[in-house]
């Protein structure tokens, strides 16, 4: 399933949500251009600013390694890489910073890049591999959406085999399904062979960015179940 745009407006324009697209993308752009000058070029700024477990835990307060936890929420692997990544932002972020505000939406979504860069590590604190991408925080984005916005349609392309089959589904389901694999997929990954040397999809980034999410965002939803309430007991 590829979700292409929800049924769900907002009152104001996401310019965070934007920039954060922008940069991002800017960043993609720099990292092509530093592939142009060759292989080990690339090698070398990956290797520099992508978080690295086993050398943060080693110097966790080295403001080196505390720097690539922040960078290497801005780096991608690929085209495909970035452009799911920003796909998934757009659609859903602008609607969780119409909620949170702009600037608090930032800090949120900082926030669960960090828990979700930390928590892939620590399933993992000896991998030298190196862990890059904007998919932890994203990932908090649909957390927070999915308590938010659960009904909220969702036009998604269902694709089987040869054909592509265009559906509006709520995000509860959207949302849940890619959870559910996301998480099949993390403790999948666990048995076979050690986490310390797979690379590959970075899965708990995912479910910790996830929760993250849902977690910083309950109050909200809280509130706004409380507010509700109340105009009904006074009407």
């Amino acid at each position: 399933m590829i979700p292409l745009h929800d049924d769900n407006p907002t009152r104001r324009f996401g310019w965070m949500t934007a920039s954060l697209v922008a940069v991002n993308t800017a960043v993609f752009v720099f990292e092509l251009s530093v592939a142009s000058k060759g292989p080990a070029a690339l090698d070398a700024f990956i290797g520099q600013w992508a978080f690295t477990p086993s050398r943060f835990f080693a110097h966790p307060l080295l403001p080196m390694e505390i720097a690539t936890i922040f960078v290497s929420m801005f780096m991608h692997a690929g085209f495909l890489h970035i452009g799911g990544n920003m796909l998934f932002l757009w659609i859903f972020g602008n609607n969780v910073e119409d909620r949170l505000g702009p600037l608090r939406y930032l800090g949120f979504y900082l926030i669960a890049g960090i828990i979700a860069t930390i928590g892939q590590g620590l399933m993992a604190t000896g991998s030298a591999i190196p862990n890059l991408g904007a998919s932890g925080a994203i990932a908090g984005v649909l957390g927070a959406y999915l308590l938010l916005y659960p009904r909220a349609r969702v036009l998604t392309a269902i694709i089987i085999i040869f054909f592509i089959e265009l559906v509006r589904i709520p995000a509860i389901i959207v949302i849940g399904i890619w959870f559910l694999l996301q998480l099949a997929s993390g403790v999948g990954s666990l048995s076979g062979s050690t986490a310390a040397n797979q690379g590959g999809v970075a899965y708990f980034a995912h479910v910790w960015g996830f929760l993250a999410g849902m977690a910083m965002v309950l109050p909200f939803v809280l509130s706004d179940r409380m507010r509700r309430t109340r105009f009904v007991g006074w009407r």
